[in-house]
């Protein structure tokens, strides 16, 4: 898909990964280009590419804002960005359980069952 923000696809590709990316956009349709397009430029190319906080903390409040939204689909797949931002599994345990006290004890438990399945994926088993 051409016409997307070029920080934005970078910042995303960096995040994210390419195998994500590329099953995105070789996704894309004509209805769904103009939201591919939105995202890019606006979530990857703006928000998080500013200098204000960098990535790991980007990681994190983006984990504690999908468990609030019980998001567990791109929660699974923001998991696989923050450790490829950094942040440990100790971390995001952290995130996990601090987001408890905001987003409710059901949306937690959920968020640390995607958390395991996705950490125990890792090459040296991480959970």
């Amino acid at each position: 898909m051409s016409g997307l923000d070029p920080t934005g696809e970078r910042v995303r590709r960096e995040v994210l990964g390419d195998a994500h990316v590329d099953r995105a956009i070789a996704r894309t349709t004509e209805l769904t280009a103009p939201f591919q397009a939105f995202l890019t430029r606006a979530a990857w190319g703006e928000v998080w590419s500013r200098p204000g906080l960098g990535r790991r903390e980007r990681s994190m409040v983006t984990l504690g804002a999908l468990v609030a939204l019980r998001a567990e689909d791109e929660l699974e797949l923001h998991l696989r960005a923050a450790r490829r931002n950094g942040v440990t599994p100790a971390e995001i345990g952290e995130v996990l359980l601090h987001a408890a006290l905001y987003a409710g004890l059901p949306a937690a438990n959920a968020a640390f069952r995607v958390a395991q399945r996705v950490l125990a994926e890792e090459p040296d088993g991480l959970s």
